[in-house]
């Protein structure tokens, strides 16, 4: 038994974290190749790796995945110190490269040197589409850096080349991301590029991306919805998201047919974005007036943003409790409590929901059948949780007015 134990604790050094193990790089300048500081590693890597996230047959294992910045031409190499087949004749170790070339498409280099070279033909890589929005975002190490967003669609010559290598991030930054059918022709693809400076020269370096698949709403409407959307970890935290996403809304708003804008299963930190570009784009609505807004929530509040920004009555709702908060004395105790009351009005839908799915089934049920239905949930218990989930929506809310008054 002590033999064993043993050879499982040596074994165990030959298991590797995959999220530490993959180190991932957007490359401008070649001694970015060997600069710790630009690596960055995924969240998740269970997709390709499994649940425990853990690739076994390695010490030191390290996969590279390193893009050029723009147009993301890739480097892939396995490395490692030691295998455990140097040791152990019949433990085989994970495929690594195996898992990896099912995700990275063909066309990746696994030289260095190569890989360098690479970087001199960014010169060439231009932004793919048509340019939908300039901006700009203020750094205190380079100043005034310019970015500019893209709409294109996938007949655009070398996109759909591009494409498949930039939805690889995907697998490692969603967790549940799949790759699309790209050759849908309802696929939009909106992209966020940087410009920057090289020995003189403008490039352009890719900073994260939108897909939204255009649905049939009868008779002649459409119905874009979000489905992927992903700023690169470097860019991250910079604004890059909400830009995004109101190019994207303003687009869809000049087009006629387009009944509203939604989005697939959207993750929370999705829904809160979506809110602070709602309550911006929606704010100056006269249907959104102060002194409108303690009246409740009106038939013109549901119409107008539907009207003007294709934005549904669901989603003109959150605007329009943030917009009342903002506009809320909350120390004065009457009007928090009627603020209070009118947004756990909404949050107590799926509850009200439950209660009257309970009293059809006590209709049809016999008594056995109906204790493996019941919600032990209590009435004091539902106050309990409805009031948890006001909290947390303040919060968020107060978030987002902070926000909003940051970048006034």
């Amino acid at each position: 038994m002590a033999g064993v134990n043993t050879m499982e604790k040596k074994l165990a050094e030959y298991k590797c974290d995959t999220n530490e193990a993959i180190c991932l790089k957007l490359v401008r300048f070649p001694e970015d190749v060997e600069d710790d500081g630009t690596t960055f590693h995924p969240e998740y890597s269970h997709q390709i790796y499994g649940d425990d996230e853990v690739a076994f047959g390695y010490k030191g294992l390290q996969i590279q995945l390193f893009y050029t910045a723009g147009n993301l031409s890739t480097l892939f190499k396995v490395k490692y110190s030691s295998k455990v087949t140097e040791t152990f004749d019949c433990v085989e170790p994970d495929d690594i490269e195996g898992k990896i070339r099912e995700i990275v498409p063909a066309g990746f280099t696994c030289n260095t040197d190569d890989f360098i070279s690479l970087l001199e033909k960014e010169a060439n890589f231009q932004p793919f589409g048509t340019l939908l929005h300039t901006y700009t975002v203020h750094s205190e190490e380079a100043g005034e850096l310019t970015y500019q967003i893209h709409k294109v669609d996938i007949t655009c010559p070398g996109f759909q080349e591009y494409h498949e290598r930039l939805q690889t991030f995907l697998m490692w930054f969603i967790e549940t991301a799949s790759f699309i059918d790209a050759d849908d022709d309802r696929w939009d693809f909106f992209l966020v590029f940087e410009k920057y400076n090289k020995d003189g020269e403008t490039l352009y370096a890719t900073v994260g991306y939108m897909t939204v698949y255009n649905y049939y709403v009868y008779p002649d409407k459409t119905r874009p919805r979000v489905s992927q959307m992903l700023i690169l970890p470097p860019f991250q935290g910079e604004g890059h998201g909400a830009q995004l996403l109101e190019a994207v809304h303003r687009f869809y708003c000049s087009l006629p047919k387009v009944q509203d804008i939604t989005a697939e299963d959207p993750s929370e930190s999705y829904v809160k974005l979506r809110d602070y570009v709602l309550v911006k784009l929606c704010q100056g609505l006269p249907s959104f007036a102060a002194d409108k807004l303690p009246l409740g929530f009106s038939a013109d509040m549901a119409k107008e943003p539907q009207d003007k920004l294709k934005i549904n009555k669901k989603h003109a709702r959150r605007v329009y409790e943030i917009l009342r908060l903002r506009a809320t004395d909350m120390s004065d105790e009457e009007k928090a409590r009627e603020y209070r009351l009118e947004v756990k009005k909404r949050l107590f839908g799926p509850y009200r929901k439950n209660q009257r799915e309970m009293a059809k089934m006590k209709k049809c049920l016999r008594p056995e059948e109906l204790l493996s239905h019941v919600d032990q949930m209590d009435t004091q218990t539902q106050h309990e949780e409805l009031e948890k989930s006001y909290q947390v929506v303040v919060e968020d809310y107060r978030r987002i007015i902070e926000r909003i008054a940051t970048h006034a």
